[in-house]
């Protein structure tokens, strides 16, 4: 048995943690360590939580890995090193990738659930419902408080940005950009749907028969013939390979966010179908969920989803206010992310579902 230090206590490092249970179980996470002055329970689970400049036992020969964002590793890296640790292992976002979908590969065949990927052969057999000649686009969502990217990035030939919250400010990120307030729209919604006003837009007006949404940041890694890959696979959505989460998606949610809209949720949906909302709420005891309101499928299909998600947010929304902080006030755009990955799990026998990496640009 090899001893383990995860750097980072939050939901990245304790996502880490579990894929290391899972994938390695000859490695034990001693402690999770922490370098600020946020609160942090003291132990997670079984394991202890230890502040790294105030603890004088750690075990300077034990690997390192850095489970934090990447802005942070440079810092980290350095503080550990003049710690004494030499075993220092920062998790890349493409470690975080391989690790994921080793993940998920392992669980999905412990449940017999099958997990495609789109850039994996496909066996489908039998009529498609996707045609390779089909109109496809993905919109790239984006927005005048959008920082310079770290690197280059050219759209590829199938994305088309938007301008989400257009109807907030006068100013357009360049002279024809396609905007989120022209027709029926919600773009004055944007401090509290971020993307979804976006999304409301693609919902109304998008013609295209594949339709897609991505961020300035995050975009799927596809294939270049991903329309054919998806015919191969005969699928009708392409979703973001699902993350881990602890203790569950709806206890992390309510760690980060405001209980009070996720309860209020939890409970509209039982009101509106009691089956529904104890699926839900079943659903939501489990760990995985597809993050970042990131899709590609069939117009019809996108319809159908919408038509289902936009009275829950305006529900939730009605409910739970304006929040203070900018941040949490994104909450319909949280809440949003959850229910689509329960959305297409519960329907898995109406749609065919493959999985797609993503990449985030710094």
């Amino acid at each position: 048995m090899e001893n383990i230090y995860i750097v980072g206590a939050h939901s990245r490092g304790q996502t880490l943690a579990e894929y290391i249970r899972c994938l390695y179980p000859n490695v034990r996470t001693e402690a999770f360590l922490y370098d600020n002055e946020e609160q942090n329970p003291q132990k997670i689970g079984m394991i202890p939580v230890l502040n790294m400049n105030k603890a004088d036992k750690l075990n300077l020969t034990y690997p390192v890995l850095i489970g934090t964002k990447g802005t942070y590793h440079e810092k980290l890296l350095w503080r550990l090193q003049q710690m004494g640790f030499t075993r220092i292992y920062p998790v890349t976002q493409k470690e975080d990738r391989m690790l994921r979908n080793a993940y998920i590969r392992k669980y999905y065949a412990e449940i017999g659930q099958c997990f495609w990927k789109i850039d994996e052969p496909g066996i489908h057999k039998g009529q498609t419902t996707v045609s390779e000649k089909r109109t496809s686009a993905v919109y790239v969502v984006r927005s005048v408080f959008d920082q310079p990217l770290g690197c280059e990035y050219e759209p590829a030939v199938y994305e088309k940005e938007i301008q989400a919250g257009a109807a907030l400010t006068d100013e357009r990120l360049y002279p024809g950009i396609l905007t989120d307030d022209r027709g029926d729209n919600i773009s004055g919604k944007n401090g509290q749907y971020c993307e979804l006003t976006a999304l409301y837009w693609i919902w109304k007006h998008a013609r295209e028969e594949m339709v897609g949404m991505v961020h300035y940041r995050r975009h799927f890694m596809l294939p270049k013939q991903w329309t054919a890959a998806m015919q191969d696979h005969g699928a009708d959505v392409i979703l973001p390979v699902p993350l881990y989460v602890g203790p569950s998606i709806a206890e992390n949610y309510k760690m980060r966010h405001d209980p009070a809209d996720w309860n209020f949720m939890l409970d509209f949906l039982k009101n509106k179908d009691r089956k529904l909302g104890e699926a839900a709420q079943t659903f939501f005891e489990g760990n995985l969920y597809s993050p970042c309101n990131m899709f590609i499928m069939r117009r019809e299909i996108l319809d159908q989803f919408c038509t289902w998600l936009f009275p829950i947010l305006d529900a939730a929304a009605a409910h739970g206010g304006q929040k203070k902080d900018a941040y949490q006030n994104r909450y319909p755009g949280f809440l949003s992310e959850r229910l689509m990955t329960f959305y297409f799990e519960k329907n898995r026998d109406r749609y065919k579902l493959v999985y797609a990496d993503k990449n985030f640009f710094m």
